[in-house]
């Protein structure tokens, strides 16, 4: 098969190492790719947001599978002009993209079909949302109701905080359009758990589970971020908890959105809290995470691509994938700034030292490779330094042995990704 991938990430490069391996991937090709990516993939200088350029590509290559890595072109509709064509591809249309390009949107399903989720309401005024966050008080979550890119999110320990992040979206245009009306909801308290689950419309079959971090700073300190780094297993998940997760969140979501009428094709990835109350949802994304999908992909046995044609083709029932016991944690490399402002073109030198490493392998987020050979950072989460090992600590250890080889004094990462879990190994 001609396969195509779109994205130019962490994640993407995670995916595009994957397919290289199937048996079923013959030219492997990424729009627009970066400079790992081209290791293992023609890279093609097509922007992701360029549907008009994607599918003149796909017609010139003679694609026959598209997967789609992030999500500002599923909720563009890139899929409906892939299934309109006739191309086979993974990932959802624009009306089931909704889950992550509209927190309202999801809020109302929730309520509609009984999955839980925290108590909320959605303001397009900004004294109405002050007034809101002072009667219920604070710790309180304001969100952008559309798509941020993952730092739309302020977790309000302050009613002072909550009043000025709502201010920062409705008056001061932070978020721009996806900042137009914002979701004002209910603190969650306990560990956070990534679930995936790749969904054919019908089915839904549960990958393993991760945990993220998203403060920029160790000790969970600082602000809110793409995520700086995760771990799977995550040990917080048990099979008990498994099974209410699939049953009340992933499998009623699935069907949930069958029966609206906009059927979920493509990876479910479910961002939940762990409570006393048992799970609850904080919010949906129609795509694998990042950098989650890094540990994952390092920790699977199967053949992604026979698994995201599956999902295609509808017949995910009868479907498995086996994995590897071991765990995987991945830590981000981050330009000195992020998640604010940063510098970009700055150099990054012994990567393919910290590659050769046993059981590691570094995915490139935002880099670019210059005329002179010369490696560059061009974005804000810039490497994903992932390491296999046969606890958490292990591989914890591994990972940063690798990262303290790369040199980039540009560059900064927490260094205590997986450290709830290394205290539980602890004892």
């Amino acid at each position: 098969m001609e396969i195509l991938v779109i994205g130019s990430g962490g994640r993407e490069h995670a995916l595009c190492w994957a397919l290289s391996g199937s048996p079923l991937c013959g030219t492997l090709y990424c729009a627009p790719g970066n400079a790992g990516i081209a290791a293992v993939a023609e890279c093609v200088e097509i922007d992701a947001e360029d549907l008009d350029g994607v599918m003149t590509l796909v017609t010139a290559k003679k694609i026959d599978f598209v997967v789609v890595g992030p999500e500002a072109p599923l909720v563009l509709g890139l899929v409906d002009r892939l299934n309109s064509a006739g191309v086979k591809c993974f990932g959802p249309t624009a009306a089931a993209a909704q889950l992550e390009g509209s927190k309202s949107f999801t809020k109302q399903l929730c309520a509609k079909y009984d999955i839980p989720t925290g108590a909320y309401k959605r303001f397009t005024d900004v004294a109405e949302a002050t007034a809101y966050i002072y009667e219920k008080g604070a710790p309180i979550v304001v969100k952008a109701d559309g798509l941020a890119a993952g730092k739309g999110v302020t977790v309000a320990m302050s009613i002072e905080e909550a009043v000025a992040a709502a201010e920062a979206a409705l008056v001061g245009g932070r978020f721009g359009a996806a900042g137009a009306s914002i979701i004002v909801e209910e603190f969650l308290a306990g560990e956070e758990l990534s679930v995936f689950a790749i969904c054919d419309g019908e089915n839904a079959l549960m990958l393993a589970s991760a945990q993220d971090h998203k403060a920029a700073f160790d000790g969970d300190k600082g602000p809110n971020t793409g995520g700086m780094g995760a771990y799977s297993p995550a040990p917080v998940m048990t099979d008990s908890l498994a099974v209410i997760i699939e049953e009340t969140i992933v499998q009623r979501t699935v069907t949930a959105m069958k029966a609206e009428g906009m059927p979920f094709t493509g990876v479910l990835f479910a961002g939940l809290m762990i409570t006393d109350n048992g799970p609850q949802l904080i919010e949906f994304n129609v795509r694998f995470g990042d950098p989650e999908c890094q540990v994952l992909m390092m920790r699977l046995k199967s053949d992604l691509l026979s698994a995201l044609v599956a999902a295609a083709d509808e017949e995910l029932k009868d479907f498995d994938l086996r994995w590897h016991d071991q765990t995987a944690l991945s830590v981000v490399l981050a330009a000195n700034g992020y998640p604010e402002s940063y510098e970009k073109g700055t150099e990054i030198c012994k990567v393919d030292d910290a590659d050769g490493l046993a059981n590691t392998k570094v995915f490139h987020a935002g880099t670019a490779r210059v005329e002179t050979g010369e490696l560059q950072a061009v974005g804000g989460r810039v490497l994903n330094v992932t390491a296999l090992g046969d606890s958490v600590t292990e591989a914890q250890k591994r990972a940063y042995e690798a990262v303290d080889i790369i040199d980039w004094p540009d560059g900064f990462c927490r260094r205590d990704i997986g450290w709830r879990a290394v205290a539980r190994e602890e004892g």
